[in-house]
């Protein structure tokens, strides 16, 4: 991203200098719907992200500007200070956070930019978040610690982007680290750093350009089905509380007890979780063979059990196998976004060609390509 864009546009606006921060989009490599269930993501910190201008100003008052936008904002610290732009309550919202936990923030300059593309799947929300959480963090001296700012960003979503999200994305974009994947326990914040160098091989997103219209709020169901069998199964082993405590063993003792239904989300929720301990073994040994198969496993089972695939995905995915690629899976809750790719360096510009081809021919549409490296998280450049 061009630094020079931001900084030519702060001084223009307010004829000073300040600090620029940035924090990274994220991507997961495996562990889909395993958060609510008390399993563990493997998110990375990619090289697209948010980057902003701050300099404290003296006073109470944000004025903050977007060059992707071109909007600017201004606002109070004050919770009846809320600005009107969705774009700015965000930064709001990560002031309020740390004002409710008794931090001084004063009043700032800002311009911001960046390059996650906005409704990928790449969490362009928390790299902004995160960016001025660490940013203010630094130049107010708030002594917030990294796992603060993780909290700090998802509290802006819940309190003041009416997003009830979890931990995953605030947390990879803050914790990020160039060569690993995190291994994260969204209920506990345990993590750990997960060796992801893959030579010989790039990791791309194609962007299906869709979202399906969601009715009846399909993600509820779909945590609903995995409580009811979780709580079918610790009446015989009390000690599982979450599906991430269970095995397939305990899952088949209660078939008859739950729904058709509610039997095929919690298959995948088990196999899920431990696709994931499985997938972080072979990265540690560095056998990508084995992480591939599980992430083409991964992606049938969001098909066929869980059901949050969609046509174009499927399609994305299939090409994906014909093409040689090595794993190949939807990102994301489903219903529509990217799919994530790792492909062999040799198989790349055939298979980049060869689905833009055939998905443009199928659907009438182009899909997006993004092509990502696992990078570090929030710092400052300048």
């Amino acid at each position: 991203m061009e630094q020079s864009i931001v900084r030519n546009k702060f001084k223009e606006l307010f004829n000073e200098e300040g600090a620029l921060f940035f924090s990274p989009g994220r991507v997961n490599l495996i562990g889909e719907h395993t958060d609510y269930n008390g399993g563990c993501v493997l998110p990375g910190a990619i090289d697209k992200g948010m980057l902003a201008e701050i300099k404290p100003n003296g006073t109470n008052q944000v004025k903050a500007f977007s060059i992707d936008l071109n909007d600017y904002a201004e606002f109070g610290l004050n919770e009846e200070d809320a600005p009107s732009q969705s774009w700015a309550r965000y930064i709001f919202g990560v002031c309020r956070e740390m004002i409710k936990r008794g931090a001084d923030v004063k009043g700032f300059n800002t311009v911001f930019s960046g390059d996650v593309p906005l409704g990928a799947g790449l969490s362009s929300s928390a790299a902004l978040e995160s960016t001025y959480a660490f940013g203010l963090n630094e130049l107010f001296n708030l002594g917030f610690d990294k796992k603060e700012l993780v909290l700090i960003g998802q509290k802006t979503e819940h309190n003041y982007c009416g997003v009830n999200c979890g931990i995953m994305d605030q947390f990879a974009s803050i914790f990020g680290k160039e060569g690993h994947l995190i291994r994260l326990d969204c209920s506990t914040m345990e993590y750990e750093y997960v060796p992801f160098n893959p030579e010989g091989y790039k990791v791309v997103l194609m962007d299906s350009v869709t979202k399906h219209e969601l009715v009846d709020s399909p993600y509820n169901k779909r945590r609903q089905s995995c409580e009811n069998a979780a709580a079918a199964i610790a009446k015989n082993h009390p000690e599982v509380k979450l599906l991430g405590d269970a095995t397939l063993e305990m899952l088949a003792e209660v078939k008859d007890q739950i729904s058709a239904e509610d039997f095929m989300r919690a298959t995948y929720a088990i196999e899920e979780n431990s696709r994931l301990v499985s997938t972080c073994d072979a990265l540690k040994a560095g056998d990508y063979a084995t992480v591939g198969k599980n992430i083409y496993a991964t992606h049938k089972g969001m098909s066929e059990l869980y059901e949050v695939s969609t046509v174009e995905l499927d399609y994305l995915n299939e090409i994906a196998k014909e093409c040689g690629v090595t794993g190949s899976r939807i990102m994301g809750g489903g219903f529509g976004g990217c799919t994530i790719n790792l492909v062999p360096e040799d198989k790349y510009d055939h298979f980049i060609e060869t689905a833009i081809a055939r998905f443009t021919e199928k659907f009438g549409v182009s899909p997006k390509v993004y092509p990502v490296k696992i990078s570090d998280g929030s710092r400052r450049l300048a």
